[in-house]
């Protein structure tokens, strides 16, 4: 058996040295060339995989250790008969934390308090259903907002133009659709942005086009009360520096950049891999994942509770961290060096876990920190 791989997937040797050959290039610069021989490709979303990219290699297997899939050639690849598999959920954990971090940050900036703003969640699937909960189990009123699931009869949805009309704070976690009845590329487009009530908060973590970056650059000089954190971008890995200066916080596509998220992922693909191929599964992240970045965080009983779960949520992840790194090494860049800082942002993102990995104590068990800090740190 022989495997092609992208190098950042983590622990691909623990799970995957015992099913064959391995061998690593850098995500976006896998070639076909470098199929010629391979049974199987493991790819991050970096990794553009269609028909093309396949033809004449002996490659029946395509594992993408993320969430999306816009990167696949979906159609093509299954025409082709080459099976795929994507990791759906796996970072949803990531991606709610780094919401949460952007609720409090643009929370201290505007001066309003976060968990009375109105969260309009478009796209409520593995991640939108994650931050939905969480959200709701903290008190936060919520609007859902998910086409294809109100299509299907299920309740409790309201469409489109009722979040942009009543939410507060819009979060998107749609995968990205170029075409059909549900297409999502530029959803938020030049007259629904401009139509965006006084003093929205727009967060976008699911994918750049979803968003008219073009037009958002060209509204925001116009509309300071506009708060705007974007984790992707339209043209990736060419940021729009000129965006990314209105943004208040900018990020080079890490909202699930958790290591317990890839982990997850990697684990994911390698079941897929082995049920593939019938081969027995034997490993698992209980016996494989890492213990380096757990920590404690007392809490004092006398510390406000809201406080007290900011505090938490901060001391686990601070997307003000992110966006300071964003900035250091992006804005000044000549166009040519845009791309490839992009990529080494992400390629070396300092250790990040997910918040079910700090141990927390307070004195008295106060019954008010205990359940607020169990909602924050729910999945």
């Amino acid at each position: 058996m022989r495997i092609v791989a992208d190098e950042n997937i983590p622990l691909l040797n623990a799970f995957f040295a015992d099913q064959g050959e391995i061998s690593v290039y850098p995500g976006r610069e896998i070639r076909r060339e470098h199929l010629m021989q391979a049974d199987a490709l493991l790819v991050r979303s970096v990794t553009k995989v269609d028909p093309a990219l396949l033809a004449g290699t002996p490659v029946r297997f395509v594992g993408t250790c993320t969430i999306g899939t816009d990167h696949l050639d979906l159609p093509g690849l299954q025409a082709a008969g080459v099976h795929v598999s994507s990791a759906p959920g796996c970072n949803a954990r990531g991606v709610v934390e780094y919401v949460l971090s952007c609720l409090l940050t643009l929370s201290e900036r505007t001066g309003k308090a976060w968990r009375s703003q109105r969260v309009g969640i478009i796209g409520v699937g593995e991640v939108g259903g994650c931050l939905a909960r969480t959200l709701q189990a903290l008190g936060v009123d919520c609007l859902l907002c998910d086409p294809p699931r109100a299509e299907r009869g299920e309740g409790g949805f309201v469409s489109l133009d009722e979040v942009l009309a009543q939410a507060d704070v819009i979060s998107c976690h749609v995968p990205l659709q170029q075409n059909g009845p549900h297409a999502t590329r530029h959803l938020l487009n030049a007259e629904r942005l401009a139509n965006l009530a006084q003093g929205t908060w727009l967060i976008n973590s699911s994918r750049g086009p979803v968003v008219d970056n073009q037009a958002l650059a060209a509204l925001l000089p116009q509309r300071p009360d506009l708060q705007v954190a974007l984790d992707v971008w339209e043209q990736e890995p060419q940021v729009d520096l000129a965006l990314a200066r209105l943004c208040a916080l900018a990020t080079p596509h890490v909202a699930g950049y958790s290591l317990d998220g890839k982990l997850r992922g990697t684990e994911q693909i390698y079941h897929a891999f082995c049920a593939h191929f019938k081969l027995p599964a034997t490993l698992s992240l209980t016996e494989l994942a890492p213990t380096s970045g757990l920590a404690n965080l007392s809490v004092d009983e006398q510390t406000p509770a809201d406080w007290a779960l900011a505090r938490a949520l901060r001391w686990v992840y601070d997307v003000r961290d992110d966006d300071a790194r964003f900035r250091a090494a992006m804005l000044s860049l000549q166009e040519d060096q845009i791309a490839k800082v992009f990529d080494q942002l992400r390629k070396h993102y300092p250790l990040r876990r997910e918040c079910s990995h700090l141990q927390l104590g307070w004195s008295n068990n106060q019954a008010l920190h205990a359940d607020w800090l169990a909602a924050g740190f729910s999945g």
